[in-house]
């Protein structure tokens, strides 16, 4: 079988059983969806010179766009050893959904979910001298691709085996492919030792239970692990202080721009630091999940280049990391560019970058700056600022630096959120009207003027201290993409709770009793809806009490065992 046929991969086969029957690679595939080798040809270019597992079927263009992906770009000039991540279109046909995934996604937070239709792709590049190699340097990558955003535990994990892989090659990540494919599978709120290398790594995979901002669950060393573990205190955070100590003045307008899913681009001196301000714009708009699409290291090469390129239409609702400077020409027609150099200090505290015309951005050489004409609707956050200004003079850990400032942007989008969910919830019909005999009631629809109403005694101004005009940013909001994809995944778990209260009392209700006076149509009717009820139910993995799905399994079979034996026959091979 062709593992990407469209038709499902035998490493993807670990379905309902939960795994107990353990195909190969199965675990493997649960972290990751392989590892490639990148190295630089001096015929061919860039090329793959290894995939591991071998199985795994990359198409031609996947091929090509990690090889493009998976190394810095000449104006980069990374010597030594660099990491950063990407992300790429996966090609159509791939059968990404499986059991697993489903019962993963349910639980996991949802920015954390897998993803559908991209991969990440995180990069650990190898450039030094070597009078060997015919240009005089050894240049390659080893690439963890995944459709896990898991940006903190992967990078770690490059830390430990690509010093080791770029000694002993081949054999050695044989080996660590073999390891991981010993983990327990990635299961929100638990915590996980992950052993490679010697090396102990412990982990906890976040919950959407967990309640956002709270300190980490306290992680428990079990004494008779040897050696003893590496606490990793996250799997996905970034150093967003480090990421943004350049922009700290302007966070707002960024904050604001990501939340609107505007058009931006990130120009920076390296792929480093593109992907991580990229990736860090995204995560501060959590818990809310960023809905457009975003490339934290983009080039010239990618398959997608024209499409966003194009000076036909209007610049598409993505964010693009890019480090050519020769992009400034093709982003002129931009509505927001962010243009980052390398740090400098205006005595202790980093310089921070201004505001300017996007007339200015004409020159390869110009100067860095957020290019941008956006009006932000919201005031700037002085306290923040001074806050962390201070923090800055008093040699505060960088560390503390991100956990206010993730705190503070995470106060900011719950304030944003919070009205939204209470008129989300108030679109949810009583748990009375639900009853056994009739179809689940309707969400009322969502009415952009009756939720504006709501803003006047139940806004953000109950939780924000910040002024502004927020009914502006919200009438911008909801025409946006997060939006969209906000309102379609909360509107799909209030139905799916429906569902679910529908199973509820169905199970509670005297099905027996209503069957006696009613005729074998009306029977084999209820027989057939009951019966998609609970497929649907277990293809959807709906939450309900214990017992309620085995309960109306075992009705249905008293149910048919009571019709004649030819309807019997029909009922039971159906």
């Amino acid at each position: 079988m062709n593992p990407f046929d469209g038709t499902g991969s035998p490493r993807h086969e670990e379905a309902a059983d939960g795994g107990v029957s353990r195909c190969p690679w199965a675990r493997f595939s649960s972290w990751l969806e392989c590892v490639c080798v990148v190295t630089f040809d001096l015929e061919l270019g860039q090329a793959i010179e290894l995939v591991y597992p071998q199985d795994v079927k990359l198409t031609e263009k996947e091929k090509t766009s990690i090889c493009y992906l998976s190394f810095p770009d000449s104006y980069s000039g990374c010597l030594g050893d660099t990491q950063f991540s990407f992300r790429l279109r996966q090609s159509v046909g791939r059968r990404a959904s499986r059991f697993r995934e489903d019962v993963y996604n349910r639980d996991a937070p949802v920015t954390l979910q897998t993803e559908v239709s991209h991969f990440f792709g995180y990069v650990y590049f190898r450039q030094v001298k070597d009078i060997s190699v015919k240009r005089g340097y050894f240049q390659k990558s080893l690439v963890l691709v995944s459709r896990l955003p898991y940006t903190h535990l992967f990078h770690s994990l490059l830390q430990i085996i690509a010093p080791e892989f770029f000694e002993k090659l081949e054999p050695c990540l044989e080996a660590v492919c073999n390891e991981i494919d010993q983990w327990p599978s990635p299961a929100p709120g638990l915590t996980l030792n992950l052993p490679v290398m010697g090396v102990v790594l412990q982990v906890r995979i976040p919950s959407k239970t967990d309640k956002p901002g709270g300190s980490p669950v306290r992680q428990t060393t079990t004494q008779d692990l040897l050696p003893t573990p590496t606490v990793l205190p996250t799997i996905h955070e970034l150093d967003l202080f480090k990421c943004f100590q350049s922009v700290l003045i302007h966070l707002h307008i960024l904050w604001e721009l990501t939340l609107l899913g505007e058009p931006l681009v990130v120009m920076a001196p390296s792929p480093t630091v593109s992907s991580e301000t990229v990736l860090a714009l995204i995560s501060s708009i959590s818990p809310l999940k960023f809905c457009c699409d975003f490339r934290p290291y983009f080039t010239i090469h990618d398959s997608e280049f024209r499409e966003y390129t194009t000076r036909t239409q209007a610049p598409p609702n993505v964010v693009l990391g890019v480090t050519n400077p020769f992009f400034i020409k093709t982003f002129q027609n931009w509505p927001h560019v962010v243009r980052l150099g390398e740090i400098k200090m205006a005595g202790d505290l980093p310089k921070q970058v201004k505001v300017k015309k996007l007339s200015k951005l004409k020159t390869l050489d110009t100067k860095p700056g957020i290019y941008t004409t956006y009006k932000t609707f919201l005031h700037k956050d002085k306290i923040l600022i001074k806050r962390l200004l201070k923090g800055i003079q008093r040699k505060r850990p960088s560390e503390v630096q991100s956990a206010i400032l993730r705190r503070h942007l995470l106060e900011l989008t719950q304030s944003f959120i919070i009205p939204l969910e209470r008129y989300m919830a108030s679109l949810m019909p009583l748990q009375r009207s639900v009853t056994p005999w009739k179809t689940p009631p309707q969400i009322r629809p969502f009415s952009q003027d009756e939720f504006m109403t709501t803003l006047d005694h139940t806004g953000p101004q109950l939780t924000s201290g910040l002024k502004g005009d927020w009914i502006g940013l919200y009438r911008k909001f909801l025409r946006s993409q997060n939006f969209d994809g906000w309102y379609r995944h909360r509107h799909k778990e209030m139905t799916q709770k429906l569902e679910s209260l529908h199973l509820e009392v169905i199970c509670d209700a005297d099905l027996l009793g209503w069957t006696k006076d009613k005729s074998e149509v009306e029977i084999v009717d209820l027989i057939l809806k009951l019966r998609e009820k609970l497929i649907k139910a277990r293809r959807q993995q709906l939450q309900v009490k214990d017992g309620v799905l085995d309960k109306l399994d075992a009705f249905i079979n008293s149910i048919i065992s009571s019709l004649p034996e030819d309807l019997q026959t029909v009922l039971n091979t159906h």
